[in-house]
């Protein structure tokens, strides 16, 4: 099982992303499928997920960022709008058996970039 984060980069404030959590070895649609970010010396962070037909925020992404799934491409999205330098982090998808959103993940892709300049 194998989970492709891609999509990050280099943006200016206000600006969009949309970042791509693909699988292979798996079929996301029977999984919960968060995105997580981290910055170096902070704790990761939980900020999206999508289950069962439902979605979830963080208030700090809530209005600006969309997660949404294709399940013919076996992918999930995360939107993410009018970013802000604080949005600036490695941004990991994960995946986890069942439905809901809590608890551990069983699959985690590696990080993507995501900077936002001033």
């Amino acid at each position: 099982v194998q989970l492709q984060a891609s999509g990050g980069g280099l943006v200016q404030a206000g600006g969009s992303l949309r970042l791509s959590c693909a699988a292979s070895g798996v079929t996301l649609d029977s999984y919960a499928i968060s995105w997580f970010r981290q910055v170096p010396g902070k704790e990761r962070e939980w900020i999206s997920c999508v289950s069962a037909g439902s979605t979830y925020y963080d208030d700090s992404v809530k209005g600006r960022f969309t997660i949404s799934r294709d399940n013919a491409k076996n992918t999930v999205y995360l939107q993410m709008n009018t970013l802000k330098p604080e949005d600036t982090a490695v941004y990991q998808c994960a995946a986890r058996t069942g439905v809901g959103c809590w608890g551990e993940y069983d699959y985690w892709g590696q990080g993507t970039q995501v900077t936002v300049s001033s």
